[in-house]
């Protein structure tokens, strides 16, 4: 990852809508070569899509709610059940599996009521084999950043 693509993926989690000239013009490079960067980096799976960012609020989307999931076995199979209940569900938006106390995996979820959220959990109560399952729920969004930080790349570049 050299200074060019560090500058072309700063820019365009600034701004996708950035027509190729711009982009080029703004990274100091030709529009062919910033063409074929950015075609480099669809092929390497760096630049996994472009997706355009909408106000939860403004589409009746205002309940965020964390459900934390314990589970009694942890096989491989199991996980791939899991995952194919959860991706069922478009109101579940992330995933994770943890580690340490409490909880094995963090689901977030997006609901358009607590009722909405409340059948959603019934499914899933009906469809995963669970140990304990626990519910927060948001009460404000104070941060929520969709760019990647970039700084680690960028001292990484400077020691080469």
């Amino acid at each position: 990852m050299d200074d060019v693509n560090i500058k072309l993926i700063t820019q365009m989690q600034e701004n996708a809508d950035l027509s190729l000239l711009e982009l080029s013009r703004r990274v100091g490079i030709s529009k062919t070569a910033c063409w074929n960067r950015l075609q480099k980096m669809e092929e390497q799976n760096v630049i996994l899509g472009k997706k355009i960012l909408f106000d939860r609020y403004s589409i009746g989307l205002p309940i965020v709610v964390f459900l934390s999931i314990s589970v009694g076995r942890h096989t491989i199979d199991w996980v791939d059940e899991f995952s194919e209940v959860i991706s069922k569900f478009p109101e579940i938006i992330e995933a994770h599996r943890l580690t340490g106390e409490g909880a094995d995996y963090q689901l977030k979820i997006i609901c358009p009521s607590m009722e909405a959220y409340d059948i959603l959990q019934q499914q899933l109560i009906g469809e995963i084999d669970f140990t304990a399952m626990s519910t927060k729920i948001s009460l404000k969004q104070i941060k929520n950043e969709y760019s990647l930080p970039l700084s680690h790349l960028e001292k990484l570049n400077k020691l080469d």
